[in-house]
């Protein structure tokens, strides 16, 4: 073998090797979500179940941070409510309405009126 296919074979076995991320759910590597516990946020007095559930990495002006899903849980029906990433924990507004305020680069975005029994938000006024 010469010394330039030995350096070429080399430099193959080095990449192989080299550790990269692991894979996140969709197969891709790089910045997987981050692993975190789902938290119970309130509960309504009906019984309206409000959870912080997904999790996603972003990063903003401050630097990064990890913004949460919201989730709606009556008994065994769960019910996510849609495109909705918060750094912060949901209130009750009254039997049938949450606020929650959106995140948008790791800072507060705008409060959305999210109805308790399908999971619609609608930007606040």
């Amino acid at each position: 073998m010469t010394p330039l296919a030995l350096l070429g074979t080399a430099a193959l076995a080095g990449l192989a090797c080299a550790e990269r991320p692991a894979p996140d759910a969709a197969g891709r590597g790089g910045d997987a979500a981050p692993a975190t516990a789902e938290s119970l946020v309130t509960t309504s007095r009906d019984g309206a179940q409000i959870w912080l559930t997904l999790a996603r990495t972003d990063s903003g002006k401050a630097g990064r941070c990890i913004a949460r899903a919201v989730e709606i849980r009556r008994g065994t029906r769960r019910t996510p409510v849609p495109l909705l990433y918060t750094l912060t924990g949901p209130e009750l507004v009254n039997d049938t309405t949450l606020r929650a305020r959106l995140s948008d680069h790791c800072a507060p975005g705008d409060s959305y009126l999210v109805d308790l029994r399908t999971g619609r938000p609608v930007r606040e006024r």
